[in-house]
């Protein structure tokens, strides 16, 4: 039986939330066969980098360092949400769809902010 090592990330719920919140994103992309391909590419890179960014600052040592990768990541979340509000007003997502997305990605942008703010040295 396979027993993998706990790296951390895993158990964190804002990577749960970004790893759930990238499949919501590809299933949406698998849903719209007359999406570009540019379209397509952009969110699952972008959505694709919130968890990815999660993970690579939680192995960082000093809280500059986590800070930084959190920081993209939470970009990333902005990323994926403009994709949609131009998706949007161009007529290619219906208004539930987006409603969706755009409060889940407020979610974890607010939990990405804490994160980011954990991180700070104040004096």
């Amino acid at each position: 039986m396979f027993d993998p090592i706990a790296i951390g990330f895993e158990k964190l719920q804002v990577y749960q939330k970004a790893k759930a919140f990238h499949l919501l994103v590809v299933r949406w992309i698998g849903l719209q066969p007359g999406l570009d391909l540019v379209s397509q590419d952009q969110l699952r890179r972008a959505s694709m980098s919130i968890a990815l960014n999660i993970a690579e600052g939680t192995g960082r040592f000093s809280p500059k360092d986590r800070q930084h990768f959190y920081v993209i990541a939470r970009s990333s979340v902005f990323e994926v949400a403009a994709i949609f509000d131009i998706l949007k007003a161009d007529e290619r997502v219906a208004a539930e769809d987006f409603e969706r997305i755009y409060l889940d990605a407020d979610e974890l942008s607010r939990m990405i902010f804490g994160m980011i703010r954990k991180q700070e040295v104040g004096p």
